[in-house]
């Protein structure tokens, strides 16, 4: 039994608490596809599900006490109460700030025991935290029978990230976490939070989906997301809109130096967001591939957020059969997206191998992921 399926976290529960749980859920990570800075923009993503989860084990109790447990790390607990539950530091932030936000909503009730676990590589551009908070929210909500919509639980998430840990992301990793549909992607409007699926018709094509995860990890509650998302709204009051979504190509013309660069990234990325929507549509996921390119060169060159390594394996990867390829996340570390034919995935891995050790890079883990359905109960 894996340890992170339904049924291991159900039993460590079980173990640790010393009573059922009121039920398992999961949620999770998530590879956009493409659409990466335009969420904290107010514009458009194209995010899918991945099959690689988060699961939590949830339980009511009679105080106001709260526990969370990692099934992966048995002396890993942390223990709090309902009114500090803001002050949470490190991995529990993640549970505990998605606790807090839900309580701010208004979601009555005493404490919980939790029991977490998942596969979602930490820190590779895969949100893994959004995977947490979205299972945390779903089981907290089904449990207390709070009938919250997943609208509602993916702003508790976001506002966990924003308010409790300190990383000033939009909506989009919870929004895909709990609204993506097996198979599709989410084409979401981060303003209005209005979704549509969008069909990706990748295994129909014959194309794989690869994330390679360099190794080099990166925090985004650190300064350099913030100073890109400080820069963006400057660009942004500059030209007059509320946000980089309204800005035009023509108006880049009235900014100068940086904030041109930052917000050239974020106008061009939200046409290529709407060109690859054209593209599935029309039944043609193959010509999405330079798009993918066109927005790493976008990310490195004008929003600064890629590093030797993850250039690298974009460049290898495109010398060795890839359609496109681009950093995913944050930036400054993590993953990167590959869409490439079936049959070149085993040269790509390698090549991307070999081209990490000649360059003193960490070594990679490349992982074919599928579109995947969203966050779910899923009682053992």
């Amino acid at each position: 039994m894996s340890p992170e399926s339904a049924a291991a976290v159900g039993q460590t529960f079980r173990d640790a608490v010393g009573r059922e749980p009121e039920g398992v859920f999961s949620a999770p990570g998530r590879v956009n596809l493409i659409g990466e800075h335009t969420d904290h923009n107010e514009g458009h993503v194209l995010p899918f599900a991945i099959d690689r989860r988060c699961r939590v084990a949830a339980g009511r109790r009679t105080d106001d006490v709260v526990t969370v447990r990692s099934a992966q790390q048995p002396g890993d607990t942390v223990t709090t109460t309902l009114d500090a539950l803001a002050t949470a530091r490190g991995w529990s932030a993640y549970a505990l700030g998605t606790l807090w936000a839900l309580r701010e909503a208004g979601l009555p009730g005493a404490g919980w025991d939790l029991v977490v676990a998942g596969d979602v590589p930490l820190g590779a551009g895969l949100s893994s935290s959004a995977a947490l908070e979205c299972a945390v929210a779903l089981a907290v909500s089904e449990i207390s029978d709070a009938a919250l919509d997943r609208h509602t639980l993916a702003r508790a998430g976001r506002r966990a990230e924003n308010d409790v840990v300190g990383a000033p992301v939009g909506i989009m990793d919870q929004a895909a976490s709990l609204l993506c549909r097996e198979g599709g992607a989410l084409l979401l409007d981060c303003r209005t939070l209005h979704s549509e699926d969008v069909a990706l018709g990748l295994e129909a094509a014959g194309l794989e989906t690869l994330v390679v995860d360099t190794g080099v990890r990166h925090d985004l509650a650190d300064g350099g997301y913030a100073d890109r998302r400080a820069a963006c709204v400057a660009a942004a009051e500059a030209l007059g809109v509320s946000a980089l979504r309204d800005a035009t190509p023509e108006m880049l013309a009235r900014l100068d130096g940086t904030l041109r660069q930052r917000a050239r990234h974020v106008v061009t990325e939200e046409g290529r967001v709407h060109r690859v929507v054209a593209l599935l549509r029309a039944g043609d996921p193959a010509a999405v591939g330079p798009e993918l390119t066109a927005s790493h060169a976008s990310l490195r060159d004008d929003f600064e957020v890629s590093v030797p390594a993850l250039d690298a394996v974009v460049e290898t990867a495109l010398a060795h059969g890839a359609l496109g390829a681009r950093l995913v996340g944050g930036g400054f570390g993590g993953s990167v997206l590959v869409l490439a034919p079936g049959d070149a995935v085993g040269e790509i891995t390698g090549a991307v191998a070999r081209r990490a050790a000649a360059d003193g890079h960490p070594e990679p883990v490349a992982r074919t992921v599928h579109p995947a359905g969203g966050a779910r109960r899923e009682d053992p």
